[in-house]
């Protein structure tokens, strides 16, 4: 359906106030509003995937460490994930004396209660009731009179009185009032005021200070200018009884585009307080955004009390926790606010740059104030933990644009702006060495081998063969809810180390820091990741994932020292690229020597020790031959503390199995020319040809169901006791020309008067017959067999 020609058929204007003697628009502004953060609470609301409690107390630590005061932490009648959350921050006292929490609740009796149960035994506590007053929810929503949505006000109001007395008396916490008239900007000014008379008059408690009630005026849905909502906010102010007793606090949303206009001309207008979220996360098109109008504030000369000076810590906890990205234009924090693309832009700023370090000296000199004034820099990115000089690079970026438009053309890979800067002086400097102009492949080629991507042509010192991430719940939740439970993740993988297959393991909050645990455990490489973005290649079915790590020393996330890397895959892009910006990182530099831990609570169990000798020599161990491998590995490594090398556990099962493809120690019992024939008409076997027995050739026959039973049967002509097959499997190895048999063989030897013991024989050969008595003869060989006419025995 198009657009109507005559919206006014469809949509009603907004009702101006008649205030022809109005305030705001001449005052401005002289100190900072009290601020409340509703990340955890209205922020978390709006998510797809709410926070976990690990998350919403990650958050709750950066909202503290920003220097939030008031924070509404939980709807803790809502679930009893957030009645868990609350009663966490209370009892692991994470709550700083000079904090107040806020929980909101409908007006509502046992939602009320629920709510006061929750908060019980904090120090300082904010219940936060509300009910819809205007007409559309009284009388569509609801079905109320005017008069019956006071009454419920009043009544709950009451009821909140009551409970939160007790709740003082019996544990000691201090509680404010905070009722919000929901709707407030489409319920009638008259009204509302009526609400909140009745309100303060049920609560009878409000007083100056600490003890002033608190109304909170919210734009629930912003369907006016800011002007119309400061005009709302001066009538209140105006008209509410006994103002110095009441906190008039302000909820802007951004349905139109226009919440920080609201809050500032809100502000203007008489508003004490401001609710909102960092970044303007919320229903719809988001609450009003804290961080936006702390830093305006800021870039007026005013403190807002707030702290943002390592805004990337605040930006990395934001999107960690609500699983959202900070828009590349977002003000003051997006990363693309400090960079400029045009030429002209480029020319101003940096001489402006230049113009006010030779100003600010003269200022210096003279004792005065160094104010900041660069054109098209409304704010120093220095304030806010952020270097210009080496993330803008104002005489150049045209270039780094250039070069990251071409990458995406030809690679489809779309950079993060630090990773343009990256590139670009590897590309510079290819340029200034060579005195030439890059051409597009010269560029595809240079990203290609500086970020190993696209191949074993450009593959690094380390890659990802395969992986597997697995989940790990934690030991002891912290809540006995029937909801999933928090979870750690585990990597398994084989890495290529310097051309050798290697299994390693590491446990982390998801797969990439699982990774990094799995590099430092096992190669001694100490990194944490600074930033990590990712995009979409493709569309349906062919769609893959590219991602972007920037890794930096550990310990060290202001290192002016990073390394980039890209990953491009269906499932693994992040592993991918994390292992691409570890090679940058790696260099030539020597890595440690692998090794398997097996000791006690070692890290490597029986699937590891399988999976290193399928890389190592290419054999799919059977599950009893592991199970027997194992024990022996254990025994081997226990002088050298649980720890064996990759070599030596190579070494290990060849001596341990007599499996010497290339050559090696001569076994008892080897396979000399032989054939197998038919005998009759059915499956049996006959084998004719050689065995040679400690050096000699013993020329031999034996009939059986198969090969390996006719071989036995041959065999057993030269020995004394029996042997028999206990377990025989085979795959092959390789493929076309190249392939091979590999195969299992336990026996069985058991001699009169003595105990019955096994041995396993493991070979390979082109032919797959071969290769099974090879390995028949191999586990003889390992068993000590008694040979006739020989005195000594097993």
């Amino acid at each position: 359906m198009p657009m109507l020609a005559d919206p006014s058929q469809k949509y009603r204007p907004y009702t101006p106030l008649v205030i022809p003697d109005r305030q705001w628009p001449s005052k401005t502004f002289t100190k900072a509003p009290i601020w409340l953060s509703t990340d955890l609470r209205d922020g978390n609301q709006a998510l797809a995937n709410p926070m976990t409690i690990e998350q919403k107390t990650i958050f709750f630590r950066q909202l503290v460490k920003c220097g939030l005061k008031e924070i509404e932490v939980a709807y803790p009648a809502a679930s009893d994930t957030d009645f868990s959350f609350v009663r966490g921050l209370i009892e692991n006292n994470e709550i700083p004396d000079d904090v107040w929490i806020q929980v909101l609740t409908p007006a509502r009796e046992d939602l009320i209660r629920r709510t006061i149960d929750a908060v019980a035994g904090s120090k300082h506590a904010i219940l936060h009731m509300y009910n819809a007053t205007s007409p559309t929810f009284r009388n569509v929503v609801f079905r109320n009179s005017k008069e019956q949505t006071i009454n419920l006000a009043v009544l709950h109001t009451e009821l909140v009185r009551k409970l939160t007395e007790e709740c003082t008396r019996k544990h000691g916490t201090v509680f404010k009032y905070e009722y919000s008239p929901e709707t407030f900007t489409q319920t009638e000014p008259d009204f509302a005021l009526e609400v909140c008379e009745a309100v303060k008059t049920a609560w009878g408690k409000a007083g100056t200070g600490d003890d002033r009630i608190i109304f909170n005026l919210p734009s629930t849905v912003e369907i006016a200018p800011p002007n119309h909502y400061a005009d709302q906010i001066e009538n209140f102010c105006r008209k509410i009884s006994e103002r110095e007793k009441v906190i008039v606090s302000l909820h802007p949303h951004n349905d139109r585009g226009t919440g920080i206009a609201s809050a500032e001309l809100g502000t203007l207008a008489g508003g004490d307080r401001v609710e909102g979220c960092l970044f303007g996360n919320g229903e719809r098109t988001g609450n009003v955004d804290l961080v936006n109008l702390a830093l305006n504030l800021y870039s007026q000369g005013i403190s807002p009390g707030l702290d943002f000076s390592d805004i990337q810590s605040v930006i990395d906890t934001v999107t960690q926790c609500n699983d959202l990205p900070v828009h590349p234009r977002h003000p003051y924090a997006g990363e693309l606010v400090f960079t400029a693309f045009s030429g002209s832009h480029q020319d101003a700023i940096k001489k402006g740059f230049e113009a006010q370090k030779i100003r600010h000296a003269e200022a210096a000199a003279q004792g005065k104030p160094q104010f900041w004034d660069v054109p098209y820099l409304p704010i120093d990115p220095l304030d806010l933990g952020q270097n210009y000089e080496a993330v803008i690079r104002v005489n150049s970026q045209s270039g780094k644009g250039g070069i990251a438009y071409l990458v995406k053309q030809y690679l489809n890979l779309d950079l993060p702006r630090k990773m343009q800067i990256a590139f670009y002086q590897v590309v510079q400097a290819i340029s200034d060495r060579e005195a030439r102009e890059m051409t597009v492949e010269d560029i595809t080629t240079a990203f290609r081998s500086t970020y190993h991507f696209g191949g074993p042509k450009y593959q690094g010192r380390l890659a990802l063969r395969n992986f597997k991430i697995s989940a790990e719940p934690i030991e002891d939740p912290t809540d006995d809810t029937e909801d999933t439970p928090d979870e750690r993740r585990r990597f398994d993988g084989t890495l290529s180390v310097d051309g050798v297959y290697r299994v390693i393991r590491g446990d982390g909050n998801g797969p990439l820091s699982s990774l990094l645990d799995a590099l430092r455990v096992h190669l001694d490489i100490e990194l944490t990741i600074r930033e990590y973005t990712e995009h979409s290649i493709g569309e349906g079915t062919e769609v893959k994932a590219a991602s972007y790590v920037e890794v930096v020393p550990a310990g060290d996330r202001k290192s002016s020292q990073s390394w980039w890397g890209v990953g491009v895959d269906i499932a693994g892009s992040g592993l991918r690229a994390l292992l691409s910006a570890v090679n940058n990182a790696i260099g030539d530099r020597p890595l440690p020597e692998l090794k398997l831990s097996v000791g006690f609570n070692g890290r490597s169990g029986q699937a590891d020790i399988a999976s290193a000798i399928v890389n190592a020599l290419g054999l799919e161990l059977p599950r009893r031959l592991q199970s027997a491998f194992f024990e022996v590995v254990q025994r081997s490594a226990r002088d050298a503390g649980g720890d064996i090398s990759y070599n030596a556990l190579t070494d290990l099962f060849q001596s341990s199995y007599g499996y010497y493809p290339s050559g090696g120690p001569t076994l008892k019992f080897q396979l000399g020319n032989f054939k197998l024939e038919h005998v009759g008409e059915g499956s049996a076997r006959q084998f004719v040809g050689d065995i040679i027995v400690d050096g000699g050739k013993r020329s031999v026959k034996g009939d059986g169901n198969g090969p390996l039973s006719s071989a036995l049967s041959a065999l057993h002509s030269l020995i004394g006791g029996t042997l028999t097959v206990r377990e025989y499997s085979e795959h092959s190895i390789g493929e076309g020309t190249e392939v091979v048999a590999a195969s299992y063989v336990e026996l069985l030897y058991e001699v009169t008067g003595s105990k019955k013991v096994s041995a396993w024989g493991v070979a390979t050969d082109t032919d797959i017959a071969a290769s099974g008595i090879k390995a028949v003869f191999t586990a003889a060989s390992n068993l000590g067999v008694v040979v006739k006419g020989q005195v000594h025995g097993i």
